[in-house]
């Protein structure tokens, strides 16, 4: 479908929205007049007051045309200049695809590439154009691969795609606003109806009569039912927007496809999946794992580091999995993008073009003085509490990372061994304390001292025990890691294979005392150490294992 007939849709959507809200303020002006001319003047002022303040979420979603417009989202801009290798490729790939290359290039911290565009005239007349490229993209592609991703937002740009985009995010912003204000409004009256029953109730509760209750079933009522109109049109405009959406998408697609092959558009999206969750797993597994500690690792490595992540054999090995075996996830009539294994499907049905066995470099080597780049963005993205923050060098990040985690986790054990009387102030003291406690039979008079929830604090005897027993164990095997790293020098190491792991320096244990856990091996030693914590916190308490690994 051309450009005029897919803008004339979406302005008769956006005028749909207008009508429905011109038909509810009809309907509460003529409530209003009629109010006026047949019911007595308290009543047509009460009627007049009930109107405006539900006419007045309508007026607001109608006012909020020219509001949240503006791409607003934070990036790094690159220019020309700086890289112009990355320039060169974008023009070069907007002339193949027969549209006029962006007028700025900014690199952002997701997995995804995107455009926009400042059109004029609610999208009618084309304006400023925005290229937006994720950096994890540029770790993790090849370059023909990444050349498909942009030819494929290049698609957008000739489809016009992103000038009538205007008039459809000015519409959905409208619905959902309206929507949005109605909800709202329900929100506060029921809680201003509950606030007044739980004092009512409490005041009867005062008086020794019984309490009847909080029911807010019927509060907000009003704003429910004016909700009705919006919230079926919103179903409708996103529906067909979203339908809309989807064929724009699959356009794109071929696009990618006419300029930078079938298959590396077909990789690129298997990629695509695969990078997105590896993204997902470094941030919160590997940059953001020292932020309790009030680290962060080395200047440029927040997003850089995927790099390290991608070039280990295993996660590799775990990546060329993901690629495939794509999500079959189901089609919603509200998603703006068809299922990828779809969009995959599609593409890999095309005739070879015999375009897939060209040598490639990584995407990343588009980019002129990487590393600095991948710094300035930390500058841009970061928040300045984040940016405030101490760095380290990944093995220093982690040991300190873990080694906080530690000290908070068996927090609340050490302040019940000295609410017992019975700590020493060191980790290791404060061990052999609670393993002496559990030798003489006190182990649950220490326990006894955790903080309880309400259903804990009201058990006794052994539902106690039960309620208590994950706190306990929690707590004690965060403070053997504390006093393991205090007497036997342990550490946490980094690993970009598997997580990180408290070890021992050195084949600290060759399992040849009896009774003790086999050490030799250091990714044992967790397995060894929770299974001493547990046979120290049982019932009928086995202190030896545990003591033996605090001996070594």
């Amino acid at each position: 479908m051309s450009a005029s007939p897919r803008a004339l849709r979406a302005l008769v959507l956006l005028a749909g929205f207008y009508l429905v809200a011109l038909a509810v303020l009809g309907v509460l002006v003529g409530a209003d007049v009629a109010a006026w001319i047949w019911a007595p003047a308290p009543v047509a002022i009460k009627v007049t007051v009930i109107t405006a303040l539900l006419g007045y979420p309508v007026l607001r979603g109608a006012f909020a045309l020219g509001e949240g417009s503006g791409d607003e989202r934070e990036a790094l801009p690159v220019t020309e200049a700086e890289q112009p290798e990355l320039w060169g490729t974008v023009r070069a790939l907007a002339e193949r695809s027969g549209t006029r290359a962006p007028d700025e290039i900014l690199l952002v911290g997701e997995v995804n590439a995107a455009v926009s565009e400042d059109a004029r005239l609610l999208g009618l007349l084309p304006g400023r154009r925005r290229l937006y490229i994720g950096v994890p993209l540029l770790a993790g592609l090849s370059e023909p691969q990444l050349h498909s991703v942009i030819a494929h937002e290049l698609g957008h740009y000739g489809n016009a795609d992103t000038r009538l985009a205007g008039i459809t995010r000015r519409g959905r912003d409208c619905v959902l606003r309206t929507v949005g204000a109605f909800q709202e409004r329900e929100r506060k009256r029921i809680g201003k109806e509950r606030s007044r029953q739980e004092k009512a109730d409490a005041k009867r509760l005062r008086k020794g009569k019984k309490a009847r209750g909080v029911d807010t079933g019927r509060t907000g009522l009003r704003y429910r039912v004016m909700a009705k109109p919006f919230q079926a049109y919103a179903r409708f405009y996103l529906r067909v927007t979203s339908g809309v959406g989807r064929q724009q998408e699959l356009a794109a697609d071929r696009m990618a496809v006419r300029v930078a092959g079938r298959d590396a558009t077909a990789s690129a999206l298997r990629e695509i999946a695969a990078l997105d969750a590896a993204h997902d797993f470094y941030q919160s597994r590997y940059a953001m794992l020292g932020v309790e500690a009030g680290l962060l690792p080395p200047r440029g490595e927040v997003f850089g580091g995927l790099r390290r992540l991608l070039a280990d054999p295993e996660r590799r090995s775990a990546l060329a999995e993901l690629r495939g075996e794509l999500p079959a996830d189901e089609e919603s009539p509200y998603d703006s993008h068809p299922p990828v294994a779809e969009r995959v499907r599609l593409i890999e049905a095309l005739p070879d073009d015999g375009r897939g066995a060209d040598p490639a470099r990584p995407a990343l080597a588009l980019l002129r003085d990487t590393e600095r780049v991948l710094a300035r963005l930390e500058d841009v993205l970061l928040t300045p509490e984040a940016l405030a923050m101490e760095r380290a060098e990944w093995p220093e990040l982690a040991h300190r990372a873990m080694y906080t985690r530690a000290t908070v986790g068996a927090g609340p054990l050490r302040t019940a061994l000295a609410t017992a009387g019975v700590a020493s102030g060191s980790a290791s003291g404060d061990l052999t304390a609670l393993l002496d406690s559990a030798d003489t039979g006190r182990l649950w008079l220490v326990a006894g001292y955790l903080p309880k929830s309400s259903d804990a604090a009201r058990a006794t005897g052994r539902a106690a025990r039960e309620f208590l027993r994950p706190a306990l164990e929690a707590g004690t095997y965060r403070l053997a890691e504390l006093a393991l790293v205090e007497k036997a020098g342990a550490y946490w190491e980094l690993s970009w294979s598997e997580r990180v792991r408290l070890r021992l320096p050195g084949a600290a244990y060759s399992g040849g005392t009896q009774g003790a856990p086999d050490m030799e091996k250091a990714p044992d030693m967790e397995e060894a150490l929770a299974a001493a914590v547990r046979a120290a916190t049982a019932d009928a308490p086995d202190t030896a294992p545990l003591r033996t690994l605090l001996s070594h």
